[in-house]
């Protein structure tokens, strides 16, 4: 492997092109946060049963997704792969772009943006949501200073102790994730401890998904060369991901139908007449799984770069999904009061809730993604993260004995 040049990307009209686009989605997201903030979340497809909407399925994607983009730096330092070295700078950039995403979408849900002072300085210990504002902040500080130990040639000789810190603080962020569901006892669809593994293995699949578009966009828009070698390592590794994450999903439900008190939930999302049994086999199982696995294993479309980049869009949107189904169908089924009897009253006990999705919600959810491409093309700008090349020539070791 030849010594690599780390280079700032050129500006140019494209470049703030694409600032400008991105933009406009950061924009009409702040008129969506207005709307709704001066109106009231009246104004959004959310109501008294349904708290959490279409944001949040944007945030907690993103959050997840930040997770799984560090992996490849794991892979790196911590497990001493160094075919993923020359990716390590901007899979720790990508790590925390798509967390700031995340996170700025939630503000709104506190009511007013100036509560997120009092959420920062005043903690309930036994709430899982005050230990992940922790764990967030904490996850941006140790990745920063991984970054540093990559970026700086005197502090290199620390970077596999900062990235071994960062792999294990990463695991806990997610595991915190997870856990906010799974430690939602009155929910049927929540209260249960696979959702901590299951959303571990959902960050390496959404992370890496979203990590592999935005190195072939880098790379193609730059002019940049990359290899077929680190490219289709990375394919490979997102097809084992994928087939990780139907295993989960598997074991999950299995799980539930196991246990008598979660049958009629599991049957809702499964055998039901409503979006998130549709969602689920549609969207997330056949276009999300196996439709990937299929197209990147393929001897034809595993080795067209058209259609990897298509694959990994549509881990993406069934990753979405996923998220869809598991917080907006969990708050959807009625919260079983008092098991073995049936509950009737005005407010709707015991009767599925209805939400619809608004258009401010949407816009809100792009925004978080807009927020987190803005972050990676302006730190491509100005900081040396990405090689001036990833050609086979000089990032794989075997490549003159193929040849």
């Amino acid at each position: 492997m030849k010594e690599l040049v780390f280079k700032e990307i050129d500006g140019g009209k494209p470049f703030y092109m694409l600032l400008a686009f991105m933009g406009l989605f950061v924009l009409t997201a702040l008129g969506a946060a207005w709307y709704m903030e001066h109106n009231g979340h009246w104004v959004t497809g959310m109501n008294n049963q349904i708290v959490w909407g279409t944001p949040h399925v944007f945030a907690v994607f993103l959050i997840i997704a930040a997770s799984g983009a560090l992996n490849v730096a794991s892979i790196s330092s911590v497990f001493q792969k160094t075919a993923y070295k020359p990716l390590a700078r901007l899979s720790g950039l990508l790590a925390i772009a798509l967390l700031v995403g995340g996170l700025a979408v939630l503000v709104l849900d506190l009511g007013r943006p100036d509560r997120l002072i009092i959420a920062m300085t005043y903690y309930n210990f036994k709430s899982i949501f005050a230990w992940n504002i922790m764990l967030y902040t904490g996850f941006m500080a140790v990745v920063g200073v991984y970054l540093w130990m990559m970026m700086e040639r005197k502090m290199n000789g620390f970077t596999k102790a900062a990235g071994t810190a960062a792999f294990i603080w990463r695991l806990i962020l997610t595991t915190g994730t997870g856990s906010i569901f799974g430690f939602i006892v009155a929910r049927q669809f929540y209260d249960s401890a696979l959702y901590a593994p299951m959303f571990i293995i959902m960050s390496f699949s959404f992370g890496l998904a979203i990590f592999i578009l935005v190195l072939m966009a880098i790379y193609s828009g730059t002019g940049r060369p990359l290899g077929d070698a680190i490219l289709f390592r990375l394919k490979n590794l997102l097809g084992v991901f994928i087939a990780a994450v139907l295993l989960m999903v598997t074991i999950f439900f299995l799980t539930g139908l196991y246990a008598t008190e979660h049958h009629d939930v599991v049957a809702f999302i499964l055998n039901g007449n409503n979006i998130y049994t549709k969602l689920f086999w549609v969207v997330q199982i056949i276009m999300g799984s196996l439709a990937p696995l299929a197209l990147l294993y393929n001897p034809v479309t595993g080795t067209s770069r058209a259609w990897i980049a298509i694959a990994s869009i549509l881990v993406i949107l069934g990753g979405l999904a996923q998220i869809y189904v598991i917080i907006i169908g969990g708050q959807a089924f009625p919260l079983v009061m008092f098991p073995g009897m049936e509950v009737s009253s005005s407010f709707t006990d015991g009767v599925i809730a209805s939400y619809g999705p608004s258009l401010p919600e949407f816009l809100l959810g792009f925004s978080g993604i807009a927020i987190a491409l803005i972050i990676v093309t302006l730190a491509l700008k100005v900081l040396q993260f990405a090689p001036n090349s990833l050609a086979d020539a000089d990032v794989d070791p075997h490549y003159a004995a193929a040849k």
